[in-house]
């Protein structure tokens, strides 16, 4: 499965990113807590040099919760403030000003001396599509002052947002890089949502998963879908869960489509359970 897909706006959000981050004191960058490196944004690195960086796991109530501290304390030794959160529910969100204020001290204390006195730090956010940037900054926020969806690119325009007498945030569209390179990465952003169905093989994005979830997490297809899972294929484990779930179409025949975009839903939907598609070891 290749993927190779940057919509126009998204070449357009990247150059005025590189206008934007002239003003900002921080950089925000939202990642997906179940695949934390494939959701970062190669170019955030060179957008954001020079500049405090956070990096905020969402989505964390999805992801394995033993891979979270390790990707915490990854990010972390790379210099990074790190927190893990879940935007939708708000959880973990209390700290996330503490952690801005801290990453942006020096800062503050350069103003200080220089007698420059409650002038806001000034945040930029960013992150890939569909990742939750638009949902962080209503809850951050307080109310519903960006557009927000579930699908990817949503998000349109560049938005100031005045959070308390602190803060003020950056809003960005979600940007993907020009290339998958790495078709790992091109199949973790599909799995988790970032890239549209409509442009992917489901069939085999499935397979992918099953195969993933039968090495790494045994026993959860089983226990989801009431089925044995020791020795068959992928292939065959998604006969399995099609006939488990009723999905049949004319001709009594097994509708493996429907059986796979009902697996995938149930993945990114949280049913089968916590799970991750990455560990830091495999990116050193």
């Amino acid at each position: 499965m290749q993927l190779q897909w940057y919509p126009g706006h998204m070449t357009k959000a990247k150059r005025q990113m590189q206008e934007d981050i002239k003003l900002i004191d921080v950089v925000i960058e939202l990642l997906d807590a179940r695949i934390p490196m494939s959701s970062r944004n190669p170019d955030i690195d060179e957008l954001g040099r020079n500049k405090s960086r956070l990096i905020l796991m969402n989505k964390s109530d999805l992801s394995d919760e033993r891979k979270n501290r390790e990707w915490a304390e990854y990010f972390r030794e790379k210099g990074y403030f790190t927190v893990a959160l879940d935007a939708r529910k708000k959880t973990g969100m209390k700290g996330v000003t503490e952690v801005v204020m801290e990453a942006c001290r020096e800062k503050i204390e350069r103003d200080r001396k220089r007698g420059i006195k409650n002038r806001p730090v000034r945040a930029m956010v960013v992150g890939i599509p569909n990742v939750g940037k638009s949902t962080f900054i209503n809850s951050y926020a307080g109310k519903a002052c960006t557009k927000t969806g579930n699908r990817p690119g949503v998000t349109k325009g560049k938005q100031w947002i005045r959070l308390n007498r602190n803060i003020e945030l950056l809003d960005t569209p979600g940007i993907l890089w020009p290339r998958f390179e790495d078709q790992k990465v091109a199949q973790n952003l599909a799995l988790t949502g970032a890239v549209r169905d409509e442009i992917l093989q489901v069939n085999e994005l499935a397979l992918l998963l099953i195969q993933f979830l039968l090495e790494e997490y045994p026993g959860v297809l089983a226990q989801r879908y009431e089925t044995e899972e020791e020795a068959v294929s992928a292939a065959e484990l998604l006969g399995r869960i099609a006939e488990k779930r009723g999905c049949i179409s004319k001709g009594n025949e097994l509708d493996y489509d429907r059986a796979a975009a009902l697996l995938l839903d149930d993945f990114r939907g949280g049913r089968l359970g916590r799970i991750s598609l990455e560990r830091p070891e495999e990116k050193d």
